[in-house]
């Protein structure tokens, strides 16, 4: 079955940074374009990042570009989230999802990114 597993998540001063990863099985990995989606409890999920099957093309939403970057291994089923200049605005849940990213029961459990002085 799909497995992703979120990681590298934490605490972190504004202005700082993060790189979370995302671990992929279960599935063909490298057929599939992987998006980044956070959520704040209490509210509906936003849309982050995402990146095409081979990595050439990704896309941000408008509050992350500039500062997220993200990129994969086809190799070693990983997908990763470059985070610079975290702002208080970032802190949330943040999850992988293959496409199309709005099937949550796919979602793995996430990974918490607080961003605090």
């Amino acid at each position: 079955q799909v497995q992703l597993v979120e990681s590298g998540g934490g605490m972190v001063q504004p202005g700082g940074s993060l790189r979370l990863s995302c671990v992929a099985s279960g599935f063909a990995f490298g057929h599939y374009g992987i998006n980044w989606v956070r959520q704040v409890p209490g509210k509906g999920p936003e849309w982050v990042s995402r990146i095409s099957t081979g990595g050439g093309k990704t896309e941000y939403s408008d509050s992350v570009k500039g500062r997220f970057t993200v990129s994969r291994d086809n190799v070693k089923h990983i997908v990763y989230l470059q985070m610079n200049n975290l702002k208080p605005e970032d802190t949330a849940r943040y999850y992988c999802a293959r496409d199309p990213y709005n099937d949550s029961s796919e979602w793995g459990q996430g990974t918490q990114v607080t961003v605090s002085s």
